[in-house]
């Protein structure tokens, strides 16, 4: 099974259209206004119309209300949402409403892999496990931080999942050979500064995956 990676963050249609071209499996669009790389609707609109068919468009949401999911689904066509930040009871009522839900995991020590083991039971698309950022973090991802890779070697997964936090062109190889991951995601990993990617780096992160 091949190695595929999600880009998120994407604002701009040169940067969406880079991580397609490279071969990304997966784009993602943050709708968090907090966060440097929060999309509007309209803006998310056109850049959604961008995206072939065999790409999928993620949402990723920070405990969203069912206003902010209607329109963003409505808009956009998105059908998977990424969800940070959100109840256990709430990913469970969004996969039962046939919404496809990749809950995320803050993991920083081995201890918090357990909270995704309540989620062998419900509906849900995939575990994100990402790392966990400081408590008085505005922002619950995004930030460049990871966890210690090695908690994931061996370990019996209770659904599909991602590896996130911390990646980027040069780690990315090592992190997939250490976790075994087959989907791994990055955001600030390919930018230069908060929200803005770089064409260059989305290309060299997709080429190293493509080596996995």
């Amino acid at each position: 099974m091949p190695v595929t990676a999600k880009i998120c963050g994407l604002s701009t249609p040169e940067t969406l259209d880079a991580a397609i071209a490279g071969g990304a499996s997966h784009v993602g669009f943050v709708f968090f206004p907090p966060s440097p790389r929060n999309v509007g609707i309209e803006q998310a609109r056109a850049l959604a119309a961008r995206v072939p068919d065999h790409v999928t468009k993620v949402g990723v949401f920070v405990d969203p209300d069912d206003a902010l999911i209607e329109a963003v689904t409505g808009a956009t066509g998105i059908r998977t949402l990424q969800l940070h930040k959100t109840g256990f009871e709430r990913v469970a009522e969004l996969g039962g409403r046939g919404h496809h839900v990749w809950p995320a995991i803050s993991v920083k020590r081995a201890s918090d892999l357990a909270e995704g083991a309540r989620y062998a039971g419900i509906p849900v698309d995939r575990i994100v496990y990402d790392a966990k950022t400081p408590d008085d973090a505005l922002l619950p991802g995004g930030m460049g931080l990871r966890f210690d890779w090695t908690m994931l070697t061996g370990y019996r997964h209770p659904a599909p999942w991602m590896l996130a936090g911390g990646l980027d062109p040069e780690n990315v190889i090592p992190a997939i050979q250490v976790t075994g991951a087959r989907l791994v995601d990055v955001s600030s990993g390919v930018e230069n500064t908060p929200g803005v990617k770089d064409v260059a780096k989305i290309a060299a992160f997709l080429k190293a995956v493509a080596q996995c």
